[in-house]
């Protein structure tokens, strides 16, 4: 799962995850959990778009910026998404 929050307000503004029912379909074919990742950035982005989001921070939250975690931030940026 991946979200953007309104720090200020502590509001969950938009987010994504693999769990989503239509990104379901997409995630069973990815085949990994890299790909399922960058789909669910991807998913991300276009929603923040959608709402006029287009700057965000990344906050890893302590995991290492490697797999699945670079993947996602990878597909947010090319996405439209800048951090």
């Amino acid at each position: 799962m991946a979200q953007i929050i309104d720090d200020f307000q502590g509001r969950t503004l938009v987010s994504a995850s693999s769990m989503d029912r239509d990104l379901q379909d997409k995630v069973k074919q990815a085949g990994s959990k890299v790909m399922s990742s960058k789909i669910v950035g991807e998913a991300l982005a276009k929603r923040a778009l959608d709402k006029n989001i287009k700057e965000v921070v990344f906050d890893r939250n302590g995991f290492i910026y490697h797999g699945r975690v670079k993947a996602l931030a990878e597909a947010a940026r090319e996405g439209g998404l800048q951090f």
